[in-house]
């Protein structure tokens, strides 16, 4: 019998640093005590000021926790993970990821064919060509955000193996009942184990149930959110 063990991440979490609604210590608590999952990315736009935080309190949570950031490029959003400074916004797509890659961090293209997506609604095309062109690691395929079905869906139709690009799941949470709702599946418990699950391109993008009730809680929020993104705009500058 196989002993090999698989764990779950959730690689696209926002906090109050940009424009989640719950707070560093909040996620954590709600990680620690209501999910299964082993390590988390705090992704805030633009900064890595909520990531550095809630990495110093990962021991007293039990929850590893990886540097992330998703950073604003001239074609759309970049999620940057396993950083150790900040990424500016701005830059092309190519270069973005030429500074995730310069700092031994992971390039993962987010929900690539929504509106705000480096690819956009109709770029399959786009996609097929950036795959020898950007050196990202790997494409999120699934994101549960509840608006983006469609662009999940495409996702996937184009996403197949062989292409030397790793498939990942992340909830794109902008509260916290909607961390681990998509995660990505990984051989191993730790983060590293992530990072090599990845770069083995090895990793499954995977759904959580209670969708229509986090859907519900979601739209209840938004005011909150853009509120948020209002106070944080030079960060965010992004209309979810």
């Amino acid at each position: 019998m196989s002993t090999e063990v698989w764990s779950k991440a959730d690689l696209h979490i926002h906090s109050t640093h940009s424009d989640g609604t719950g707070k560093i210590p909040e996620i954590m608590e709600y990680v620690a005590t209501r999910t299964d999952l082993k390590v988390i990315a705090i992704t805030d736009h633009n900064t890595i000021e909520g990531a550095l935080f809630a990495k110093e309190l990962e021991e007293i949570y039990g929850v590893e926790v990886v540097v992330g950031e998703e950073v604003s490029s001239t074609e759309g959003h970049i999620l940057g993970l396993f950083l150790s400074e900040e990424i500016p916004q701005g830059l092309t797509p190519f270069e973005t990821i030429r500074m995730i890659s310069d700092q031994g961090g992971i390039a993962i293209i987010p929900h690539p064919f929504s509106r705000r997506g480096v690819f956009g609604p109709f770029g399959r095309s786009s996609f097929v060509a950036a795959i020898s062109e950007l050196a990202f690691h790997a494409v999120e395929i699934y994101n549960s955000v509840p608006y983006l079905g469609w662009a999940n869906r495409v996702a996937a139709k184009m996403f197949h193996g062989g292409q030397g690009i790793a498939a990942v799941g992340g909830s794109d949470a902008h509260m916290v009942h909607g961390i681990g709702r998509g995660y990505t599946l990984f051989r191993g418990t730790t983060a590293e184990d992530l990072r090599k699950s990845i770069n083995e391109l090895e990793t499954r993008a995977e759904a959580d149930r209670g969708g229509i009730a986090v859907a519900l809680r979601y739209m209840r929020s938004i005011p909150q959110i853009r509120r948020l993104q209002v106070a944080n705009w030079e960060r965010c500058k992004v209309r979810i």
